[in-house]
């Protein structure tokens, strides 16, 4: 399986999957090998798992499952710290969706709930394979108090997670699937636009974080 970020041992990056995608959808399974696996992955969904690996280095078998037809094979690896910014920010936009004024905003919900709540949210937006890919991990210094956010409309839905294991312990994981299949969907964001997507799941994202962590914190998506 490959890797997103070769994080050390003592810590587990779980990814997040999209919700099943209904038959009048295209649905892809990823499958994906490297020499640097992560370390004690969740099982949560091949979908998202696989798809943010992808997107951001690997080696891939692309496979239609709605057909189970159809395999392409191809080495892809992407490492481009050039497309980093100069200085640390908290969202990086490669493809261009984001406005100045929308990145702004972005960034200062982020730094408000990394002072609230001390969990780190990060928003990578890129169209594959332009990309910084694993550049990101040491820019970001991704822990397991880091949620990444990559939206990219390659496979469809235009949200993907990645969450550090401390996150996973206080958010239940069918919130990122339903965040995913509320607004990252292909429908929602050919209409509505990929900066719409992006900002209504990071709104999302911040209400959820601010809930009391209980049996029912983070049950909508707001």
């Amino acid at each position: 399986m490959a890797s997103l970020f070769h994080l050390p041992s003592s810590l587990t990056f779980r990814k997040i999957c999209h919700p099943p995608i209904r038959a009048s959808h295209s649905h892809y399974r990823i499958s994906v090998k490297n020499e640097n696996p992560l370390p004690k992955l969740s099982k949560i969904s091949e979908f998202s798992s696989k798809t943010v690996n992808f997107l951001l280095s690997g080696s891939l078998a692309l496979a239609l499952s709605l057909t189970g037809v159809g395999i392409a094979e191809g080495k892809v690896g992407v490492n481009k710290p050039e497309l980093l910014p100069k200085e640390f920010t908290s969202v990086i936009d490669v493809a261009g969706f984001l406005s100045d004024g929308q990145e702004k905003r972005l960034a200062q919900e982020i730094t408000d709930i990394e002072k609230d709540t001390g969990f780190k949210l990060r928003v990578l937006a890129q169209n594959y394979p332009d990309t910084p890919g694993l550049a990101i991990k040491d820019f970001w210094q991704v822990d397991d108090r880091t949620i990444v956010f990559v939206a990219d409309p390659t496979f469809g839905n235009i949200l993907n997670f990645n969450v550090g294991a401390t996150v996973d312990l206080d958010i239940p994981r069918s919130f990122w699937s339903r965040l995913a299949g509320t607004y990252g969907n292909m429908f929602y964001w050919k209409e509505k636009g990929e900066d719409a997507s992006i900002e209504a799941a990071v709104m999302a994202i911040s209400s959820c974080l601010r809930e009391p962590v209980g049996p029912n914190n983070c049950s909508e998506v707001k």
